[in-house]
């Protein structure tokens, strides 16, 4: 109890800007409550920061959805730590008493799941695609949860940990009536993962496109499928949308121009980097010489631009990937 008073204390004192000179000081401000956005009847989101994950942001940094159907609650995704899941789990109940049945996991990254063990906690089934299996089993999952221990205190710790599915959806397609609502989930990896899933609510016209969008901000691409994601980017288009909610930024009464922006991002990528590898030549001359004028005053161009870039030009330097 005694060590529950003072890390409380601690956490105050850091909120008021009061900073123990030490690499483990926080926010300089308290946090306000998780404020859903409603998009369509009973759709609402919530928008984290076009930043990268740290201790002042709470890893909130990417959006999670969700719909009040009549009978229970559908959530898409459940944010980038416990105490975020379990806000978010306050912002519904702020909106509705219906139970929480269901929570649809768009990818296994660790913005958009750490929150998971909040829903489990409360007895909410989670879904996703099998192939998040291979990450949740990984060296990869382990090592970045070790080290979100460390960058992310106090919001990710020694109990936060990495939650399995209930329910692994194999099908390329599955339908989810909850209520008078149904919900198309789809898979659509490998795209910006394995396992990427999109849910489409075909009665309000919502897309909760998940990571395959950025909107507002330039996507993070690592080690992604970028051949696939531009094709799977030309399949969400079949949906004919009114509103998407992306994985980050804002969400799209225009959908088409948000899906398209992501989509002439990856060909731009691809293209200077082919080009460069196909005449062997350097990363570093093929990436001066591109022209990035439409996307260099995106958020997050200089932390992730020269990243994807070379990740791509690695990925083209394989002819079979080209």
């Amino acid at each position: 109890m005694f060590l529950r008073l003072v890390a409380t204390a601690w956490l105050r004192v850091a909120a008021a800007g009061l900073c123990l000179v030490t690499s483990l000081c926080v926010a300089a401000e308290p946090a306000v409550p998780l404020r859903p956005q409603k998009v369509a009847e009973g759709v609402w989101f919530v928008q984290g920061e076009a930043a990268l994950g740290s201790a002042a942001n709470r890893n909130y940094i990417s959006n999670a959805g969700f719909v009040i159907t009549g009978d229970g609650v559908v959530v898409i995704d459940a944010l980038g730590s416990p105490t975020l899941g379990n806000e978010l789990i306050e912002a519904i109940r702020r909106l509705t008493t219906q139970p929480i049945r269901y929570v649809i996991v768009t990818h296994y990254h660790a913005d958009h799941v750490y929150g998971l063990q909040a829903f489990k906690a409360i007895g909410a089934t989670i879904l996703a695609h099998p192939d998040g299996r291979e990450y949740l089993n990984s060296d990869t999952a382990r090592r970045r949860l070790e080290a979100s221990r460390q960058e992310l205190s106090p919001w990710i710790d020694e109990h936060t940990r990495l939650v399995s599915a209930d329910r692994w959806l194999d099908a390329a397609e599955t339908t989810l009536r909850v209520g008078p609502l149904d919900f198309v989930i789809r898979h659509v990896g490998p795209s910006h993962t394995p396992e990427d899933v999109v849910v489409f609510v075909p009665k309000l016209g919502v897309l909760f496109a998940g990571d395959l969008v950025f909107r507002g901000r330039i996507p993070f691409v690592g080690q992604a499928d970028s051949q696939n994601w531009i094709a799977s980017l030309g399949r969400l288009i079949e949906f004919d949308p009114k509103v998407m909610v992306p994985g980050h930024g804002p969400a799209s009464e225009m959908p088409l121009a948000d899906l398209e922006l992501t989509r002439d991002y990856l060909v731009y990528l691809r293209k200077s980097m082919r080009e460069a590898a196909e005449n062997l030549e350097p990363f570093e001359d093929a990436y001066a010489k591109a022209d990035w004028s439409r996307f260099e005053k995106m958020p997050l161009f200089r932390a992730a631009n020269r990243m994807n870039a070379y990740n791509t030009y690695l990925l083209m330097e394989n002819p079979g990937s080209r």
